[in-house]
């Protein structure tokens, strides 16, 4: 059924993405937008989307576009507002990310912290991932119930990444918090509670990191962050803003898309009734489960670029005319839904011929966690499943109001 404030006329979209309805369900109005118009105006967001899975796809490695705007043009060309002091220390933050920079900024921070995560590299922590999901395990009580987020999902890319980062585990939660309060910056219309609570976190973030840094250097450890403290390339280092940033960045992106991936993974699993032990049978089936469920509900939905330049993004014979500075919306979680890729594209499959997504992204922005990410899923949910055989869902299931992320707000489960 598609949400109650859907209404398209051309390809023009009116779509309050809080509207419960979608919320819960934004694949009803995926499927209309595919049958009707997968290119269209989003207008409560106020830029063109698309949601077609070659366009997103040709989109995100188009050099068109990208992340950044200012470097190309100025607030006043573009008729943008200047900065907002109340923003200084998320701005001051995002300012040095590797998520919002373009090349040459992209090339060399992209290059420093590449070689921490190439699969080869990731793989090596499969036995301690594996070894900290089973004593999650152990640490459940025995028949009763528990909060798979809190207790499961959230602690394993968590405590993963501080280790590879060489920070404080205990400072765990801290760090879950200031994430929180930060992302709540990327959704629609952040009221301004949520605006002083992100600054504030920023300014928190950074200043922790900052005393950690310091006491890196003076004392290198075995950790990414001394690597990177002491990496060089082409003559460069990183800067001291450059280093917080870019810790930030792999703290938070580090574990809030794969907490909201393993209980996305898991409702996805107990509702499709398919057999465990067959999902889970080997390394192959394990990741080609894995893949499935990232294709099938993936955790982000829509990742902005701006037009560098003025243009005319053709779209199957229909032209889309963009100016430089406008907004691009590439619908992540649509395009893996796309019925023109993907056989019956709402039905859960490990075994389909095709079930490539385009959850990470791809271009030069491609996640630079995926293999590490791919890992954590691919250890947590055969773990999760073979130790508690016959897990059940306890309540019914609700995703949280914070759309384009789009993860569970609780899993509550038993052993069965």
């Amino acid at each position: 059924m598609l949400p109650s404030s859907f209404q398209l006329s051309g390809n023009r979209l009116s779509l309050d993405p809080h509207d419960p309805d979608f919320v819960q369900n934004p694949y009803a109005a995926y499927a209309e937008l595919h049958r009707v118009s997968p290119a269209f105006f989003w207008e409560q967001y106020g830029h063109w989307c698309f949601a077609g899975f070659d366009a997103v796809s040709a989109l995100l490695r188009d050099r068109r576009f990208g992340r950044q705007i200012l470097h190309v043009a100025t607030r006043e060309e573009l008729g943008l507002p200047g900065p907002n002091p109340a923003l200084a220390n998320f701005d001051a933050v995002e300012r040095h990310s590797l998520l919002e920079l373009e090349p040459p900024g992209h090339t060399k921070l992209r290059k420093l912290i590449n070689k921490a995560f190439v699969s080869r590299n990731v793989e090596r922590l499969r036995p301690q991932i594996e070894a900290l999901a089973n004593r999650l395990i152990d640490g459940f009580a025995p028949g009763k119930p528990v909060e798979l987020l809190e207790r499961y999902a959230t602690p394993i890319p968590l405590v993963t990444i501080c280790g590879m980062l060489g920070v404080p585990v205990e400072a765990g939660p801290q760090l879950v918090a200031w994430s929180h309060a930060m992302c709540r910056m990327y959704v629609l219309d952040p009221s301004n509670d949520d605006a002083r609570n992100a600054d504030a976190a920023a300014g928190e973030f950074s200043a922790f990191l900052r005393e950690h840094i310091v006491e890196r250097r003076q004392n290198p450890a075995d950790d990414l962050l001394s690597a990177l403290i002491a990496a060089e390339q082409d003559g460069d280092t990183l800067t001291l803003d450059e280093l917080i940033s870019t810790i930030v960045l792999l703290l938070n992106a580090g574990h809030e898309a794969t907490v909201h991936q393993i209980g996305n993974a898991v409702k996805t699993i107990v509702e499709s009734g398919r057999d465990p032990a067959v999902l889970f049978a080997d390394d192959k089936a394990s990741a080609a489960t894995v893949e499935e469920c990232l294709r099938h509900d993936a955790p982000l939905h829509m990742f902005t670029r701006y037009a560098l330049e003025d243009l005319t993004f053709d779209l199957e014979g229909h032209p889309v005319a963009l100016k430089k500075g406008d907004t691009i919306g590439l619908m992540l979680g649509a395009a893996n839904r796309d019925p023109r890729r993907f056989d019956e594209p709402g039905r859960f499959d490990p075994a389909r011929d095709k079930n490539d997504n385009v959850s990470f992204g791809a271009g030069i922005h491609f996640c630079v966690g995926a293999p590490l990410a791919r890992l954590e899923l691919q250890v947590a949910l055969p773990v999760l499943f073979e130790r508690l055989p016959g897990l059940q869902v306890t309540e019914a299931l609700r995703y949280a109001d914070v759309y384009h992320f789009h993860g569970l707000e609780r899993v509550p489960v038993t052993a069965g």
